[in-house]
């Protein structure tokens, strides 16, 4: 499968709220296919050249590789960030553990003694070096405003994952969480990479790599990296630089149980959970969550229930392909939440019963229902549209016939979108008001060639549903739904 625009390498769903598999990067669809009266009948668009995105991702790396550092911690290690020609070095808390003093290893080769300066306060995973020595000829890394990055904008992860010193991977920010000061990314993040730079197309720092999730204990990364944002980072920095900065780290250490998953029934009896000390640690936050699975069949509509009086309740759901399908923390009212979706594939699903907060200890419900089962909560849908593809139609840069479909929408809003067809390859593609390449997808999964989007909408605002067949011989009857 590859993308239409970049002719980038893709697979599954793309879920830009949690995007696995995707390392393609954002492009934007000229502007005049998206106007009403502005559709170019046979006039397919150039396609973006391959290697003007290899020239950015080169010139990113020569720009930044120079100021990321190794950090050996004795019994931890890392990667960090020099963010002043002092040395200055930016990393993760938990790269440093209770060391004092660090050795601090240069793209150049050159290694330094460096000590620690402070830590980030109330669990904010965060800490500072300073080098000794080196006279103020350090290369350093400039760090983005606060606020300036955005979902489906290109990412760049620079670190030592495994110890490989300079490694350079790329991908998108799949979602951006400003109540817990993070930016989802699927640029691989493995260890070793923690502490070392998040960055955007301009070389610039916008956030610090600090942690991955994964399913099981010996995992590696699945597409889900997390990263602390420059709005956490730059308050930090500016306390380190004021000597206000903790000089110990705080919050709970970053750990994770050996409690199983447990199965769960489809309209099943409610389960009753507890979060506390035995459950598993999410590392974005310190917060506890409990795992449960379940068994669904594509295009099966279902809705997961989390409530309690105890804690603020937060949902995850993974789909079998380890994509997301979705969070949610207030959809049941009140501090409960609820995730009611269509299932995009058969196969065992994943639930993360978490909270919203680190800490958060108490008891919590939680059940799985079929919503065919309760007709009167049916999904709302955003549009729900019979179509077809053939000539008369416009046509993209592939010269592949296409429809568009507009709707409102508002910041936040978790959209998923599917397009069905039996006569063609289904090809969906999601863009902003300006022509930006928000998501796309081929498959939702190697069995399932249909298509589907999930995703997380940045701002209010129209946005468009691009619904296209694979290849330009695709022609025929679908059938395109959004809620």
């Amino acid at each position: 499968m590859s993308c239409k625009f970049l002719t980038q390498t893709t697979s599954g769903i793309l879920a830009v709220s949690i995007a696995v598999g995707l390392n393609a990067v954002s492009a934007i669809i000229p502007i005049e296919l998206l106007e009403p009266n502005g559709w170019r009948q046979g006039n397919p668009q150039p396609a973006w050249a391959q290697d003007v995105n290899e020239e950015i991702s080169i010139q990113v790396y020569q720009q930044a590789s120079p100021a990321v550092v190794a950090i050996d911690a004795g019994d931890n290690a890392g990667s960090g960030s020099i963010i002043t020609s002092d040395g200055l070095v930016l990393t993760n808390g938990h790269v440093l553990g209770n060391a004092r003093t660090v050795t601090v290893r240069l793209a150049d080769g050159r290694q330094f003694q460096a000590d620690v300066v402070g830590y980030g306060e109330r669990g904010l995973d965060l800490a500072a070096v300073q080098i000794r020595g080196g006279e103020g000829d350090f290369p350093t890394i400039r760090i983005a405003s606060p606020g300036s990055v955005r979902v489906g904008q290109r990412a760049f992860a620079i670190g030592n994952p495994f110890g490989l010193q300079g490694t350079f991977t790329v991908g998108i920010v799949s979602r951006i969480d400003p109540a817990r000061g993070l930016i989802q990314t699927d640029a691989a993040i493995n260890p070793g990479n923690s502490g070392g730079p998040l960055l955007n197309s301009n070389g610039d720092l916008v956030g610090v790599n600090t942690s991955i999730f994964t399913t099981s204990e010996n995992s590696g990364n699945i597409g889900i990296g997390f990263a602390i944002a420059t709005d956490e980072v730059q308050p930090f920095i500016t306390a380190v630089q004021q000597g206000t900065a903790a000089q110990i780290a705080t919050g709970p250490r970053l750990r994770r149980s050996n409690r199983e998953a447990e199965a769960l029934a489809i309209d099943g009896p409610t389960v009753t959970g507890r979060l506390d000390e035995n459950s598993n640690v999410l590392p974005v936050d310190n917060s506890f969550f409990n795992l449960y699975t379940f068994e669904g069949r594509a295009g099966q509509q279902i809705a997961i229930e989390m409530v309690s009086n105890e804690i603020d309740p937060y949902l995850i759901v993974l789909t079998p392909d380890s994509n997301d399908l979705g969070h949610d923390n207030n959809g049941a009212g009140g501090r409960n939440a609820r995730l009611a979706t269509i299932l995009p594939s058969t196969g065992t699903y994943l639930i993360l019963a978490n909270s919203y907060s680190a800490g958060e200890l108490g008891s919590y419900q939680i059940r799985v229902t079929d919503l065919a089962s309760f007709p009167q909560t049916p999904i709302e849908y955003i549009l729900q549209e019979q179509g077809s593809l053939g000539p008369g139609d416009p046509i993209l840069n592939d010269n592949s016939f296409f429809d568009s479909y507009p709707f409102s929408g508002r910041a936040g809003q978790q959209v998923t979108i599917s397009l069905q067809s039996q006569d063609f390859d289904p090809y969906l593609l999601l863009v902003d008001e300006a022509g930006n390449l928000l998501a796309e997808n081929d498959d939702i999964s190697g069995s399932d060639y249909n298509s589907q989007i999930v995703f997380t909408l940045p701002l209010d605002g129209t946005y468009r549903i691009i619904a296209n067949s694979f290849d330009p011989a695709g022609q025929g009857f679908y059938t395109l739904t959004a809620h």
